[in-house]
C-alpha cells in the first residue's frame, strides 16, 4: 500500500493515476474539508479528465484520511513556496509532513518526496529529520526524490505520457520505486541519484523562466522604439534554431514563478542570468499596470473602475490562481491607492479577491469600457463579438478586433 501525503494539485492527480491502475492507494491530507469533499465523491478543483480519473480510482478502492497510515511506501506532495526576502526553499511543509511519517512508519519503509525542492534540501532538512527519529537512512528508511513534472490543465495526459526522475541513494530501491510509477507512466524513467534528481527539476523550469524572461523584454524594447514584437518574434523564429516564446503579462503558478529562485537564494553570486530572468518576470504586471495608464490617457478614460481585467487565473482554461499575474497587477495597483479594477474570470465560481470580480460576464463588459486580456481562455475566443466597441489591451496577442492594443 502506498499513502500518499497531500491531495493538492499534485497529490490528488497521483493517487488516483497509481489507484486507477492497480496500487492500492490511502490519500491524507491535514485538510479535513478536502478530504470530505473527496469522500463524498467530489474532486475539489477543475482539471480535464480528472472527474473521469477519479470514478474510475474509486471504483478500484482509493481512500481518503486526515490520518497517516501504517505502510511500508510514502509519496510527500505537499507545497515548497520560497521565502521572498531569502529567495531560499521554505521546506517548512515538507519536513512537517515527514515527521509525521516517522511517527508511524515501519523499518524497511520507502519515503519519496515529490515535492519540488532546491539541490540540497534533502540534505539540509529531510535526511536530518528521519535520524532525529532513531532510524539509519539506507538501512531503516530509504529516501527517494521523484519531483512531479506536470501542469495544471493537462495533468491526467502528462501524468501518462511525461518522462520521469527517480533520485535514491542505491539503484535497488530507485528501480523500485520506478516500478510503481511505471504501473500507469509510459515516458522513459530515468534513475538517477537524490542531487541530481533535485538540480533536473529545478533546472527545468528555470531554463523555461529565462526564456520567458528574453520574450517579455524584447517586447518592452520593441515597445519603446514602436516596433512590432509579434512580427520580429515571427520573422525571427522562421531560422532553424530560433524558437523565442511569445511575451505576456507575466508569469503564475507555482512553478515557473518560484523554482528558479530556488536557484538564486542558494547561489546568489553565480546565478546572475537568472536573477535578473526572475526580476523581469515578476516585474511584468506593473509594466502592464503602466500600459493600462498609457491607453486610459490615449482614449481620455479617467475612472479605473471601469477597466475590466478578463483573466484571473495564472494560465488559459484551469481555475489555478496561485501567482497569477491578474492578481500580482490588482496587488499593484492596490499600492498606488487608484480606484479597484473590475475582473471576470470564467473558471473561478468563488471569489478570489475581495472587491470587484464579477461572476457573470455580461456584467463584467456592461460595467467595462477598457477590457485587459490577461488569460487566453477558449471563452474569450467564442465571444469576439462582445467586446466590440470596447478599448482593448491584448497581453496574449490572440484578439482579432481592429484598433487592439497590445503590450
Amino acid at each position: 500500500m502506498i499513502n500518499v501525503i497531500g491531495l493538492g494539485y499534485i497529490g490528488l492527480p497521483t493517487a488516483l493515476m497509481m489507484a486507477a491502475h492497480g496500487v492500492e492507494v490511502i490519500g491524507t491530507d491535514y485538510n479535513k474539508q478536502l478530504v470530505d469533499t473527496l469522500n463524498a465523491g467530489k474532486t475539489t478543483f477543475k482539471e480535464k479528465g480528472l472527474d473521469e480519473l477519479f470514478q474510475a480510482a474509486v471504483k478500484a478502492g482509493v481512500k481518503f484520511t486526515t490520518e497517516y497510515q501504517h505502510t511500508d511506501m510514502y509519496i510527500v506532495s505537499v507545497p515548497t513556496p520560497y521565502d521572498k526576502f531569502s529567495k531560499k526553499v521554505d521546506a517548512s511543509y515538507v519536513v512537517a509532513a515527514v515527521k509525521e511519517v516517522m511517527k508511524v512508519c515501519e523499518k524497511g519503509a520507502t519515503v519519496v518526496v515529490e515535492s519540488t525542492v532546491s539541490p540540497g534540501t534533502m540534505d539540509r532538512f529531510v535526511r536530518p529529520v528521519i535520524e532525529e527519529n532513531g532510524f539509519v537512512i539506507g538501512k531503516d528508511i530509504h529516501l527517494v526524490h521523484a519531483p512531479e513534472r506536470i501542469i495544471p490543465g493537462n495533468m491526467v495526459y502528462e501524468l501518462l505520457h511525461n518522462n520521469r526522475t527517480i533520485g535514491a541513494d542505491s539503484r535497488e530501491i530507485g528501480e523500485k520505486v520506478k516500478q510503481y510509477y511505471a504501473t500507469f507512466c509510459e515516458g522513459d524513467i530515468v534513475v538517477t541519484d537524490v542531487r541530481t534528481a533535485e538540480m533536473t527539476k529545478v533546472v527545468e523550469n528555470t531554463f523555461r523562466a529565462v526564456n520567458i524572461a528574453f520574450a517579455n523584454e524584447l517586447a518592452r524594447i520593441c515597445r519603446h522604439d514602436d516596433m512590432d514584437v509579434y512580427e520580429i518574434i515571427r520573422i525571427c523564429n522562421m531560422h532553424p534554431r530560433v524558437n523565442i516564446l511569445q511575451p505576456g503579462p507575466g508569469v503564475g503558478g507555482h512553478c515557473i514563478g518560484v523554482d528558479p529562485w530556488f536557484l538564486v537564494g542558494d547561489y546568489p553570486q553565480l546565478a546572475k542570468v537568472i536573477s535578473e530572468s526572475m526580476k523581469t518576470n515578476d516585474s511584468q504586471p506593473a509594466y502592464v499596470l503602466g500600459r493600462i495608464h498609457e491607453i486610459m490617457k490615449e482614449n481620455h478614460l479617467t475612472d479605473t473602475s471601469r477597466v475590466g481585467l478578463y483573466g484571473l487565473t495564472y494560465k488559459e482554461n484551469v481555475d489555478d490562481f496561485r501567482e497569477s499575474p491578474a492578481l500580482q497587477l490588482i496587488e499593484a495597483q492596490r499600492r498606488h491607492l487608484a480606484q479597484p479594477l473590475k475582473s471576470y474570470d470564467p473558471f473561478l465560481e468563488n471569489n478570489v479577491i475581495t472587491d470587484n470580480q464579477h461572476s457573470d460576464f455580461d456584467a463584467f463588459l456592461a460595467d467595462t469600457d477598457m477590457v485587459v486580456i490577461m488569460v487566453k481562455h477558449d471563452h474569450i475566443k467564442q465571444n469576439w463579438d462582445k467586446l466590440k466597441g470596447k478599448v482593448i489591451l491584448d497581453c496574449c496577442n490572440i484578439c482579432p478586433l481592429a484598433g487592439t492594443y497590445h503590450i
